[in-house]
């Protein structure tokens, strides 16, 4: 199996199209094509599906694909080393986060690290707390920011920020003037959550559970700026930490109202890594940079 047979494969299955993974790599389709099936020849195995809209991973294509984005990352590391022992600040910081969590902190941080390190990119991906911590244990991300993410013996949490989930509702909704909600005021009204795999919405459902409350959830969605904007519209109220949505509240787009409820008061945004698996320099100084921040956010909400 050459090294170029097995970058091609890795770039059409990260891209899910030849047509792409071609102009990437700057060569012609055929010529990936080629590669494809010589590799399928070599495996014995059928590697993709094959359909007018692009190609999709069959079951051995995914066991292919998960191994050789550990080499491919494997690779990426040892240039990272190398570029340090050479004293340079060169590397890419792999960054998997949870949707608008971190939105009023996230840009800045970025900012002001690359004014640091101009030559360090960014890969970044958003994704809900399971898949972030999948992406942690399969060697796809340096580091995961999760939301209650359940703890796991091979990741370490780094930096946590707690802060309560507050319900936000629109300056129209019949809620923006209350001072605080109960869950049976909550299943009043028609709400959007989050998809199951969101640590959001897990506390939610653990709450409603225990109390033996039946919601009306009208959307579910994978994306959190949507449940934001839906609550915006004032026909659905939604849920997240006012960390989120400083930018809403500030221009009296939405307001947080607190939850009376204990299930909602701990909620905590985790920065964690591998434990078993040391970084490369770059992430490393970004880990150390985006922990002092969570941290900041920690001391600025104890009293005095």
């Amino acid at each position: 199996m050459r090294f170029l047979t097995l970058r091609y494969f890795n770039e059409v299955a990260k891209l899910g199209s030849i047509r792409k993974a071609a102009d990437r790599l700057h060569v012609a389709p055929s010529a990936v094509s080629r590669q494809i099936a010589q590799l399928e020849h070599e495996l014995d195995a059928v590697l993709f599906e094959r359909s007018k809209v692009g190609v999709q991973l069959t079951p051995a294509g995914e066991v292919l694909a998960r191994q050789s984005n550990r080499i491919f990352r494997n690779l990426d590391r040892a240039r990272n080393e190398i570029d340090d022992l050479r004293g340079l600040r060169r590397g890419e910081v792999s960054l998997f986060v949870i949707e608008g969590l971190v939105s009023g902190l996230l840009p800045d941080l970025l900012a002001n690290f690359h004014h640091r390190y101009p030559a360090v990119t960014f890969r970044i991906q958003t994704g809900s707390t399971d898949r972030i911590i999948e992406a942690l244990l399969e060697d796809e991300a340096d580091i995961g920011i999760t939301f209650n993410a359940t703890p796991r013996p091979e990741i370490e949490v780094i930096a946590e920020h707690v802060e309560p989930i507050a319900c936000l509702v629109a300056p129209t909704h019949e809620f923006a003037s209350r001072a605080s909600l109960t869950l049976d005021d909550i299943c009043t009204q028609t709400i959007a959550l989050p998809e199951h795999s969101f640590g959001l919405r897990q506390v939610f459902e653990r709450a409603i559970a225990k109390r033996q409350r039946t919601p009306q959830v009208l959307v579910t969605t994978n994306s959190l700026e949507l449940t934001k904007r839906m609550a915006a519209t004032g026909q659905v109220i939604a849920f997240m930490p006012a960390l989120t949505v400083i930018t809403e509240l500030h221009s009296d787009a939405l307001r947080a109202i607190p939850i009376a409820d204990p299930a909602f008061a701990a909620a905590r945004s985790s920065i964690s890594i591998h434990r078993d698996r040391p970084l490369p320099h770059a992430p490393q100084e970004f880990l150390k940079a985006l922990a002092d921040a969570i941290r900041g956010l920690s001391r600025k909400r104890k009293p005095g």
